[in-house]
């Protein structure tokens, strides 16, 4: 990182797995901050550090930058039109570490360069992008999600994911206000036309049934089957799996809200161990 970022921060939840050591022995600069989510995190870090660059790149821990985008980041952003507020990069996933290219859901394109004061991450529980005031560009090199942990890890990992993304669905049905409340976002800087199929059209099927046909489209139709056997089980859980275990939690949430005549916030805080306010 050091080609492309003049200073590196880590924001870091008082984590004990030698993160802050290795952090800041590469020459990191580490804060703590309590964890809720990652928009929160983003935010607070934006409002917080002494960011002076008129860049800021966000990037995850399990992440990393292609050979191409470091050269393209580095030979071109000086370049960048003043009237461009934000870059967006293709990020692409490893499962088992073999590269996702098939189902239709890889690379995506993700907004994570933003020029300093004009983005921020939108409020949510899951599923948060960046968005900014003003136009944005791509860049065609790629952003690498390379999960090195195990399978277990990885769906506990999900499983919590599950838990806010069925937050942010039942904020959305029944008008929960409050600071972690879902914000509009319609143009694709924030991949809005994928988020408004999920929420206006995938979750007005039955429950149950769309988990399974969005697996059939992108296993079947988008080709995922061409991905191997690493690709046969992140299609799987990611693409069935992890559909099916938000819907069930939020079938769960609201059912425990009928049966014990308390609000659909009481019951996301029993269910979720949550709290949405």
């Amino acid at each position: 990182m050091s080609e492309i970022a003049e200073r590196v921060f880590v924001v870091d939840s008082f984590s004990t797995d030698g993160t802050v050591e290795i952090a800041e022995s590469l020459g990191a600069t580490v804060v703590a901050n309590k964890w809720v989510n990652h928009a929160t995190q983003m935010n607070w870090a934006l409002s917080t550090l002494e960011i002076e660059t008129d860049w800021v790149f966000r990037i995850d821990a399990d992440e990393y930058v292609t050979q191409e985008l470091r050269l393209e980041i580095k030979n071109k952003i000086a370049s960048v039109s003043t009237e461009v507020a934000g870059i967006r990069l293709q990020r692409r996933m490893k499962f088992l570490q073999r590269p996702i290219r098939y189902g239709g859901v890889f690379p995506v394109q993700v907004l994570r360069i933003f020029r300093r004061g004009l983005g921020r991450s939108e409020s949510r529980w899951m599923d948060e992008h960046i968005v900014v005031d003003g136009r944005t560009v791509l860049f065609s090199g790629e952003l690498i999600d390379d999960n090195l942990h195990t399978l277990t890890w990885w769906t506990q990992k999900h499983n919590e994911y599950a838990s806010r993304e069925t937050i942010d669905v039942l904020v959305r049905k029944h008008g929960i206000v409050g600071d972690l409340a879902s914000e509009d976002v319609s143009d694709v800087r924030a991949g809005g036309s994928k988020r408004w199929i999920k929420e206006r059209v995938y979750y007005r099927l039955p429950f149950g049934v769309r988990a399974a046909l969005y697996f059939l489209y992108r296993y079947v139709l988008r080709l995922g089957f061409l991905d191997g056997r690493e690709g046969a089980a992140f299609h799987a859980l990611q693409g069935f799996w992890y559909r099916i275990l938000v819907d069930a939690k939020i079938f769960e949430v609201e059912e425990f809200s009928r049966r014990n005549d308390v609000s659909i916030k009481e019951a996301i805080k029993h269910v979720l161990f949550s709290n949405v306010d």
